[in-house]
């Protein structure tokens, strides 16, 4: 008896035009959403915000290490944000972040070779860059 009501049912004209219309409308959906760019929240890595976030994040490691003192650090970035996409689509699957050219720390250990060694390892391990990206010097006396 419930087969014969699903039959009825499948044969209502109501019921199928329903279904065409549904299925209309879901096709004309997917086709809309390929030029419909909806926002991706938060997820952009900002460039100068990314740069200061890492100057303040090393300078803070650094006021940690005994003989660095006070300390300023420099960060320069090879490119912007790069994004990776789809084939043929607009739809992002990650950000690479910036590469670092550089990083410049002047502190007030600067001139002594066991501080220069402690901070060109930490900077070096914290960025993943090769020593001879970074350079460590005194900061003036005031």
């Amino acid at each position: 008896m419930g087969r014969l009501n699903f039959k009825k049912l499948i044969n209502d004209g109501r019921i199928k035009k329903l279904i065409i219309v549904s299925g209309a409308v879901g096709i004309a959906l997917i086709f809309l959403s390929s030029f419909i760019e909806l926002p991706q929240g938060d997820s952009s890595v900002d460039v100068e915000g990314y740069k200061a976030q890492m100057q303040s994040s090393i300078a803070a490691t650094l006021d940690s290490v005994e003989g660095v003192g006070e300390n300023r650090v420099l960060l320069t970035i090879e490119n912007s944000v790069e994004g990776v996409y789809l084939n043929n689509s607009s739809t992002k699957t990650k950000e690479i972040e910036p590469k670092i050219r550089g990083v410049v720390v002047v502190c007030e250990g600067g001139d002594d070779p066991v501080v220069v060694d402690r901070v060109n390892e930490i900077v070096t391990k914290a960025l993943n860059i090769s020593a001879a990206k970074v350079c460590v010097t005194r900061l003036k006396d005031e």
